[in-house]
């Protein structure tokens, strides 16, 4: 259940309430795509020492890979991983789309090959559902057909019809499986994906008529895949309006710092995106001052921390030359330390967004950092 606590403009500050515990809001989900953050980051180092309130984790790779029935017979993820608090699995439509090769799709769901060893698979709604179910996860996302962008009109008006089919197929198949004796989560909770490219009046049709399904979470999908950011924030002030109050927003897949702030800005509540972790491996760190990228010669004798201001325990003990050095050395702990302090910056910023609105001063917060942090110093 998503309480609405507070509004600044549109702006929200909420609260979600799930059987795993409960999530403030606005909220980034810490992506750990196969059951682990990559970095060598722990279930016990996301709860003791980033400020992590919920997991993501990759439906379709699990299912490859080890499977999500032996997920199942190991008690589901929260035992198999460690992590106890809430875990989203999104419904592998997007990796069925983009990773795998496609065979064919159909209204039943679409066949494809396996990335990792070319065996076929299908995955539909029900499929999807009852993998997510195995998989014992808090919240589950809908499958939906991820189009390219961009794509023509005619094409994404009929996948948005498909998805929408889809949805309700997704929603009729996890009421049965939560009646099920054997379901590990009977109180698993299901998100509806808004879709429609980058054409408002299908983003906005989608939108309303998925409302009425009377869903747990309403996620936006196909965006920052490669369009301008302010195309991007076009369509979600375009459906903001018409998804439900009293239900999280959840924009899928973003994204940088400014890209956060800007869509609080306009209404959304939760993200996801591998960006922390994904750059972090790459020698990309966020501070508060900007990006800064330590493969720069400048750095290899600077004994101060990441950033100033930062109270992560990576900040706390390392400096900016030493942490070079590991990543040139190519070393292990680089990749931990790094990927630690991202997130942290990542979970902490969240933090310091819902401050901002319980104490009215958001807007502030918004034109002072919105740009600054995506800066690369």
């Amino acid at each position: 259940m998503y309480r609405l606590l507070k509004t600044e403009g549109t702006a929200r500050r909420g609260e979600l309430v799930t059987v795993d515990g409960t999530i403030q809001t606005p909220a980034f989900q810490n992506v750990a795509t196969d059951g682990a953050i990559k970095g060598g980051v722990s279930s016990m180092d996301l709860k003791n020492s980033l400020h992590t309130q919920i997991m993501l984790c990759n439906t379709y790779h699990l299912h490859v890979r080890p499977g999500d029935s032996l997920v199942k017979r190991m008690g589901g993820l929260h035992k198999f991983t460690g992590w106890q608090g809430p875990i989203l699995t999104d419904s592998g439509g997007f990796q069925v789309f983009s990773l795998a090769k496609l065979n064919k799709i159909t209204e039943e769901g679409v066949a494809f090959n396996s990335h990792v060893d070319g065996r076929k698979l299908f995955i539909g709604p029900e499929e999807s559902m009852q993998i997510q179910s195995n998989l014992g996860s808090t919240i589950a996302m809908a499958f939906d057909e991820c189009v390219k962008n961009p794509a023509e009109y005619g094409y994404a008006k009929q996948s948005v019809e498909r998805t929408t089919r889809w949805l309700v197929r997704c929603k009729k198949e996890m009421e049965r499986l939560n009646s099920l004796p054997d379901t590990l989560n009977k109180q698993q909770m299901l998100f509806g994906i808004n879709q429609g490219c980058t054409y408002e009046d299908l983003r906005i049709a989608h939108m309303k008529q998925i409302a009425d399904l009377d869903l747990d979470g309403y996620a936006i999908g196909g965006l920052a895949v490669g369009e301008p950011k302010e195309e991007m924030y076009s369509i979600i002030s375009a459906v903001e309006p018409y998804a439900p109050k009293d239900k999280i927003r959840y924009l899928m897949g973003v994204g940088t710092p400014g890209n956060i702030i800007e869509s609080v800005y306009r209404g959304v509540d939760l993200f996801d995106c591998v960006m922390p972790t994904r750059n972090a491996r790459h020698g990309h760190l966020f501070t508060w001052n900007g990006i800064i990228n330590l493969n720069n010669a400048r750095y290899a004798e600077d004994e101060s921390p990441i950033d100033e201001a930062c109270h992560c325990p990576v900040c706390q003990q390392f400096s900016k030359a030493y942490l070079r050095h590991l990543m040139k050395a190519k070393e292990l702990l680089y990749f931990r330390l790094a990927v630690m302090h991202n997130l942290y910056f990542y979970n902490t910023l969240m933090e310091r967004i819902r401050d901002e609105l319980d104490a009215g001063t958001f807007t502030r917060f918004h034109d002072q950092y919105v740009d600054v942090l995506d800066t690369r110093i």
